[in-house]
């Protein structure tokens, strides 16, 4: 059952969590934000390079947690492979894929090429736009994001609220390492395209080997100034692409 304060702010409740979780564990902020939220929490996957951490910790606090993923129609096969295999090992039992909405889809990227003109209205109607029903009825979700990635992660908070939301990062503070030490201490299966040097992986158009070797993102959009899909921009930070 969620948590409530009634004289409480979003707002302070964000700082409130923020003060409590400081230091804490991932398992612990994972664990704290269960108890915070119940199951008006859901965690918003991208099954990529580094998802398998998360989900391992959510399997081990409670693997009843609900999962969105967005099929954009442009995943590579191994991404939703990765999807099903980590569901079986991990014994995840509430994973929830969303689509975009086809008419839509259709009217605005009826070739399938919007990628190439326009990237950023191509991650609005095929990542974006889905995200907002997924996310009715929940009033937080996980993401699996973390400072190292830099830009405009390098400050994360481990709780935010924004548009009606919280959202808790419980990996903030963890490094590449502790994301591969993870892995091999819970033998979790690794994305197929990491080893073929895939670091970060979203959809198969807009993803290459990193540029930079320092910078796991560097392979996201390469060649261009864009370097989120959007999901965690605020509205009014989002290109006005329509």
């Amino acid at each position: 059952m969620e948590t409530l304060t009634q004289t409480e702010t979003p707002e302070a409740r964000a700082e409130r969590l923020n003060a409590e979780l400081r230091g804490a564990s991932a398992q612990d902020i994972l664990r704290a934000a269960v108890r915070e939220f119940g199951r008006r929490i859901t965690y918003v996957s991208s099954f990529g390079a580094e998802s398998g951490a998360m989900l391992g910790l959510i399997a081990e606090v409670d693997p009843g947690v609900p999962v969105v993923f967005i099929d954009t129609g442009m995943h590579f096969q191994q991404t939703l492979q990765y999807r099903d295999t980590l569901r079986d090992v991990l014994q995840l039992s509430d994973i929830r894929t969303v689509h975009p909405d086809r008419d839509e889809q259709k009217r605005i990227d009826p070739k399938g090429i919007l990628n190439k003109t326009n990237p950023d209205a191509c991650c609005e109607v095929r990542k974006v736009r889905p995200l907002g029903p997924a996310l009715e009825g929940f009033n937080a979700w996980i993401t699996g994001r973390k400072r190292f990635h830099g830009g405009g992660r390098a400050k994360l908070p481990v709780v935010e609220y924004s548009e009606g939301r919280f959202k808790v990062n419980p990996l903030a503070s963890w490094t590449h390492e502790d994301v591969e030490a993870y892995f091999e201490s819970r033998h979790l299966p690794q994305h197929p395209l990491v080893a073929d040097g895939y670091p970060s992986i979203g959809c198969w158009p807009c993803t290459v080997r990193p540029e930079d070797p320092n910078d796991i993102r560097s392979g996201r959009w390469a060649g261009r100034e864009k370097t989120e899909c959007g999901l965690h921009l605020e509205r009014k930070d989002r290109p006005r692409v329509f």
